[in-house]
């Protein structure tokens, strides 16, 4: 039998970076939102005890340092599975962009691999499996929108949003996470997210007050790297976003929109400035959806 999942991007509304712990990794405040762009992963178990990934896309492994491969090896182990999986990745999330595609892969392929190997695993289990594999993990296998602390893993359920159209592009360059972060000087950052307020918006359904408030600390590093991004953001504002801003450690600039025909026009008028422009809703539905 064949399971199949779909893997949903997220961007950030919010990103706040508190401090760097001794082990590297950095504390953080952010405010996540699915958004409905998806992967889509094809799972089948096999009798042999190997797990073999497939992609249609030659920018991702597909050996062990493939995340979904990492994800299916550290279930296997820990729970002493004795099947094997093969394991399809159809990838439409741009790669290295801010949008966690990976880690959406990750989230599908645990709730797969949970029927597929019959673990009978609760939400929770699932989503401290999530933690293992990477911070945005956690959040990924939740869905909706969140209020994500510590390194990201930590989640509080907010509201949905009001319905809105988010476009988000994907200027021709990718960055890398680990660098963004390194790159943080907090003596540089001049704005901080009014988190408190993004979620007062959120929780009177206000999408002008949300995109009023977007903020993401690591616009500082990203845009020094990338200075397309400034442009960008710009550029959506002026044709008709009521909010643009970087998500993640970027290089995606994403701008929300109240209707879907100022978020084509838009489109129009950028999509010669990126490699990959998609327009999306936002998306809530809850952590069981597959």
């Amino acid at each position: 039998m064949t399971y199949i999942a779909k893997a949903a991007a997220k961007i950030n509304l919010a990103i706040d970076v508190l401090s760097k712990r001794p082990d590297g990794f950095h504390e953080v405040v952010m405010i996540m939102q699915t958004v409905a762009l998806y992967d889509t992963i094809s799972l089948k178990p096999t009798a042999g005890g190997e797990i073999e990934i497939m992609s249609d896309s030659k920018y991702i492994p597909t050996d062990q340092n493939n995340i979904v491969y990492k994800t299916a090896e550290y279930l296997k182990l820990k729970y002493n599975v004795k099947k094997g999986a093969l394991i399809e990745i159809q990838k439409m999330i741009p790669i290295a962009a801010g949008l966690a595609g990976g880690s959406a892969d990750a989230a599908a392929t645990i709730k797969l691999l949970n029927k597929a190997w019959d673990l009978k695993l609760s939400k929770n289990e699932m989503l401290e499996a999530g933690k293992k594999i990477g911070s945005d993990v956690p959040f990924c296998i939740q869905g909706g929108t969140a209020l994500a602390e510590g390194l990201g893993e930590r989640l509080t359920s907010l509201k949905s949003l009001p319905e809105c159209y988010i476009l988000l592009a994907k200027p021709p360059v990718s960055i890398s996470t680990k660098q963004v972060y390194a790159g943080i000087d907090f003596a540089d950052i001049k704005e901080k997210p009014d988190i408190k307020e993004m979620i007062q918006g959120i929780n009177e359904g206000n999408i002008v007050k949300i995109s009023n408030k977007l903020c993401n600390v690591l616009e500082n590093v990203t845009i020094k790297k990338c200075p397309i991004i400034e442009e960008l953001k710009a550029k959506l504002i002026e044709f008709g976003a009521i909010g643009s801003m970087m998500s993640g450690s970027g290089p995606t600039v994403f701008g929300i929109f109240e209707d879907q025909v100022s978020a084509y026009n838009a489109y129009d008028h950028i999509k010669t400035m990126v490699n990959e422009i998609f327009v999306v809703k936002t998306e809530s539905k809850t952590w069981d959806n597959i």
